[in-house]
């Protein structure tokens, strides 16, 4: 097991066998983020599930082997309330399922505006942490063996609302902009959303919303009812989107490993079919296989 400390007694394992190489840390800017670059030092606080006190987002990046590589890409937001980040189960956990599957998996450590003292806000933080890092994805594509129009997003509970903040806005990048990142574009071109958060979710869906896969149990109210009142909302803008509402499961459940419920064991197969069939090569052979 393989465990990054950040400051005395707290200590982030991320769950890597012995030997096994860490992963990759890119931040999202080398110099800190805008207007907080001093505070770019400061040390993460983690604990066996949770990371708290970012004020240096960054991507922790987990590639397939190449021999797997399918060139679609997806950027992993882990819910947490915007008061810490559920980091291994909603992070290193669904990029290992993903890399495995041939897809690139970039986790993504965004600034937290309701942790205590928190200098940031709701939505602007939010956002521009999240396009930043498709920016920096599609920057390091050829480095990465990632398709740049193959680029999507996956967001858990508050991490759904980073997804909406970012699927839902405009992300055109800047043709002028001094750094070459930001000329880049940061809309995803698929949207994964598991039991989501209401912040960032449109009245209406535009047209060119990137087609979708949404997730929730029905005793989870809030994400329940956002979804079903999606429903109409994409049929209207003739966006592609599948749902899978479960009977039961509450809120949180992760990839449903710990779960005592079949359906929700398995939830991560359907996101499986799904990507095998809307963002996987043709060639690429079907999940399981």
């Amino acid at each position: 097991m393989n465990c990054h400390r950040w400051t005395a007694g707290l200590v982030l394992c991320l769950g890597i066998t012995a030997g096994a190489e860490a992963p990759l840390v890119v931040p999202l800017w080398p110099g800190g983020a805008p207007g907080f670059e001093e505070r770019r030092t400061e040390p993460e606080q983690a604990a066996s599930y949770w990371v708290k006190n970012i004020h240096h987002p960054s991507l922790t990046v987990f590639l397939p082997p190449k021999e797997k590589a399918t060139g679609a890409a997806v950027l992993i937001c882990p819910g947490g309330g915007f008061r810490e980040l559920v980091f291994n189960a909603e992070g290193v956990e669904p990029a290992r399922f993903l890399t495995n599957l041939g897809v690139a998996a970039l986790v993504l450590k965004y600034r937290l505006p309701r942790e205590t003292n928190s200098p940031y806000s709701l939505p602007e933080h939010a956002r521009q942490d999240g396009q930043r890092a498709m920016r920096v994805i599609r920057s390091r594509a050829g480095e990465w063996g990632i398709a740049p129009d193959r680029v999507g997003i996956l967001g858990f509970s508050a991490g759904g609302e980073v997804a909406s903040l970012v699927g839902f806005s405009p992300g055109d990048g800047d043709p002028q902009a001094a750094d070459a990142v930001d000329r880049l574009s940061a809309r995803p071109d698929f949207q994964i959303m598991i039991y989501p958060g209401p912040l960032g979710i449109p009245d209406s869906v535009p047209t060119n919303a990137p087609p979708s896969f949404w997730l929730a149990a029905n005793d989870d109210r809030q994400p329940a009812r956002t979804i079903t009142d999606m429903i109409p909302r994409y049929r209207s803008a003739r966006v592609p989107m599948e749902v899978h509402l479960f009977s039961r499961g509450g809120h949180g459940f992760n990839l449903g490993t710990r779960s005592k419920l079949v359906t929700l064991q398995h939830w991560p197969d359907r996101l499986a079919d799904w990507l095998t069939d809307h963002v996987l090569p043709a060639s690429t052979p079907p999940a399981g296989k």
